[in-house]
Formats: C-alpha cells, structure tokens, sequence
C-alpha cells in the first residue's frame, strides 16, 4: 500500500531483438524504475516485446542478426528487470500461440492481458484511478489526430482516468473533459523504441515519434475533474524526477 503520489512509466513497443531498437534508452528506463524511491514508479508496456516473426514474415528472421532463442532471452531480461504493474500483449506478442511464455513469464510479476486489460488502481485514501491500455484502440485513425481512435473511444462511453496503446509507432496525447461528470480523461499513443524502422521507409510513413515511453504521476489526493491529478511527462527522466519531488513534498 503506497501513500501519496505514484507514477507509471508506459513502454511503447519495445521489439528488444530488432537491429533498429534503442536498447540503451530500455535500460536507462530499467534503472529509473528501479532507483525510484520507495518503489513508487512502476513499469508497463502496451504490447510487441519483440518481432516473433512467424508464417509469411518468416524470412524477416534473415534480415536481423538476433534469432528467435536469442529474443525470447531479450525479452525474458526485459520482463525480470523492472517492478511491472501492467503489461499487455500486441499482435506480434500473439504470434507464439497459445503457449504463451509471456504469461508464464509475468505470472508473479504483474497484469498480463493480450490485447488489452482495463485497471483499478485502489489508493488507501479510497481515491480509484481507471487505467484502460490496449495495443491499439480500434475506433478508426485521423490524419489530423494522432491520438483519434483513443478520444472517440472516450467520447463513445469509456469514462476512466488514461486510455493508453501503441501498435503504430507514432505519439499522440488530448485531454477531454467529460461535461456531465467532470471527469478529465487523458487519451495517450506511445510510440516504439525502434529507431530504424525498415518497414515505416518502405512505406514512406512520416515520423510522428515523440516518445518510446509515457510517464503518468497520479496524485490521489486530487478529484476527477482537477488537472493536477495526472500529469503526463514525454521524458522519463523527468517524469521520475518530478514523481520524487512530489512525493518529498507529500
């Protein structure tokens, strides 16, 4: 049972075996989390902890210098290494059937949903904070608005605190207040630690990154309709700093 103020540092999709990821920016996060404080920040991840290529996509094996006993090793570190509040499976995640190693893997560790699992965080103070995470919210894209499908997911019924996914690489983030309740939502895309994305230049997708991780400071002590009562931080770093500060100040 945590007092006071928490934080969640959200992972967009790690892929940990691919050549293009950014496995020193896994690590510096490993270390935040883990050097916090009380044990106050928490990891999780929105899904596709690695690439699993499998059928037709097969022969992606042969295009990266990690193989497939090698990324389950990758993965088994990532998933070891940090205190896990959540952490959701994506499509490739869904690629290694139905013998899952994942979910034996975080059986003692945390949440594990593929696709998507939906949260209370329970707060001594009686205080309940909705964490709502897919991969991906399927409620269509926006050119326009990168964290589209997430808000119309909001403005359809979902009435919980942060609604979060990645799948597509790219960063998005809107508030939106609820009028009849006051409720303030805060709809949050995370990007991937894939730096070198071959796919994404092949398809000639402009770079929206922003973040490969999120880091959401909840203070309970603060009502629904208060800004103050999540604050979204696109550095990790800062987001761990800024969480010890308000918890020194708590």
């Amino acid at each position: 049972r945590l007092h006071g103020p928490v934080g969640i540092v959200h992972l967009g999709d790690p892929h940990v075996d691919d050549p293009g990821t950014d496995i020193s920016a896994i690590q510096d996060i490993t270390r935040l989390v883990n050097d916090q404080p009380d044990g106050a920040l928490f990891a999780a991840s929105v899904g596709d902890m690695q690439n699993g290529w499998v059928g037709r996509l097969s022969h992606l094996w042969g295009q990266q210098s990690t193989s497939a006993a090698e990324a389950w090793v990758l993965v088994e570190w990532l998933v070891t290494s940090m205190r896990w509040l959540y952490l959701v499976g994506g499509n490739h995640d869904s690629w290694a059937g139905v013998g899952d190693p994942l979910k034996w893997m975080m059986r003692t560790r945390g949440i594990y949903e593929m696709h998507g699992a939906r949260l209370s965080l329970n707060f001594p103070n009686k205080r309940r904070i909705r964490i709502n995470a897919r991969h991906d919210f399927s409620s269509g894209h926006s050119q326009w608005n990168t964290a589209h499908s997430l808000t119309k997911s909001i403005m359809m019924g979902w009435r919980d605190h942060a609604l979060v996914c990645g799948h597509r690489h790219i960063s998005g983030y809107q508030m939106v207040k609820d009028p009849a309740s006051g409720l303030i939502s805060h709809a949050i895309r995370i990007a991937s630690f894939k730096k070198h994305d071959r796919y994404a230049k092949e398809k000639g997708l402009p770079d929206q990154a922003i973040s490969p991780a999120v880091v959401t400071v909840i203070d309970p002590q603060y009502p629904d309709d208060d800004p103050r009562l999540i604050t979204v931080l696109h550095s990790v770093e800062e987001g761990a700093d800024f969480l010890a500060w308000k918890r020194r100040k708590k």
